[in-house]
């Protein structure tokens, strides 16, 4: 099975930045690469993702702030995170499927990282 790593994770105060990273080995061979969270005592939420034509969607609660990006000769997959907020506090995971549908929904993937904590402070 792919093993996906993540990167980037940090503290932040909140307005900051991150960005953070995925390697997906054989990038090429997956259809759709996502980024996940989970807050401690919530469920695991989609954040966003991106299809192999470019085409990406949002969560609503980070839809203007974050975008999702995929470099594929780099095998890799980037979120950036502007203007956080302690909301967005949680562990992020990277996931890829290697087919359709491109959703914001865990269920699809079959392809996941082992999560980059990101801890907003206000």
């Amino acid at each position: 099975q792919v093993q996906l790593v993540e990167s980037g994770g940090g503290s932040v105060q909140a307005g900051g930045s991150l960005r953070l990273s995925c390697r997906v080995p054989g990038m090429s061979y997956s259809y759709c690469w996502a980024w996940f969270r989970q807050a401690p005592g919530k469920e695991r939420e989609g954040v966003a993702v991106i299809d192999s034509a470019g085409i990406t969607r949002y969560a609503d609660s980070v839809k203007g702030r974050f975008t999702i990006s995929k470099e594929n000769a780099k095998n890799t997959l980037y979120l950036q995170m502007d203007s956080l907020t302690p909301e967005d506090t949680a562990m992020y995971y990277c996931a890829a499927s290697r087919s359709p549908p491109c959703t914001l929904v865990a269920k699809y993937y079959d392809a996941w990282g082992q999560g980059t904590q990101v801890t907003v402070s206000s």
